[in-house]
């Protein structure tokens, strides 16, 4: 492990660090799971510094691997959760509203249309950037924020999300 880490992972850390942890925040519904996996990440990124460094994006590297890592944790909970379901009731006081709904919104979206829309809205990547991350074209991308723009805009209640609004590029 490296004492002191090199100023360009610095740089990267300082730069995309708060960012990347609230698209997960976003995707996952948990600040400390969100910052969690990004520290993974990045702790992920330092111990192969010497060939991340090379890549022509470091920073795409590392948000892929976050945004691996948090789906297999989401994975893990879902699992986890499933098993729990009939165990027992718990309540505990929760965020706002509007916070919940927003949650609950994004988390009945499918994975990969809640993947594009954190990635597009939240964390602002455009169409091209988030199709490079998924593997997909362009197109495909902008069909699942438009999918996932409906599904919101019926789930919220909100006929602006309805509008057509798509970023492209």
């Amino acid at each position: 492990m490296v004492d002191h880490p090199p100023e360009e992972f610095a740089e990267l850390y300082r730069g995309h660090f708060h960012r990347l942890a609230v698209q997960l925040y976003a995707y996952l519904g948990d600040h400390a799971e969100a910052q969690d996996v990004t520290q993974e990440a990045f702790c992920r990124a330092l111990e192969r510094w010497h060939t991340v460094q090379g890549y022509d994006d470091p920073a795409a590297w590392v948000r892929r691997v976050a945004w691996n890592l948090a789906t297999s944790r989401l994975r893990r909970v879902q699992t986890a959760l499933r098993h729990l379901a009939g165990q027992r009731e718990q309540l505990v006081a929760g965020p706002e509203p509007d916070h919940v709904d927003l949650v609950r919104a994004l988390a009945a979206l499918p994975a990969r249309q809640r993947r594009a829309v954190v990635l597009h809205y939240l964390g602002g990547l455009s169409t091209a950037e988030v199709a490079v991350q998924e593997g997909v074209a362009e197109g495909t991308v902008r069909s699942w924020l438009t999918r996932g723009r409906t599904a919101l805009a019926a789930r919220l209640d909100d006929p602006i999300l309805m509008l057509p609004e798509v970023r492209h590029g």
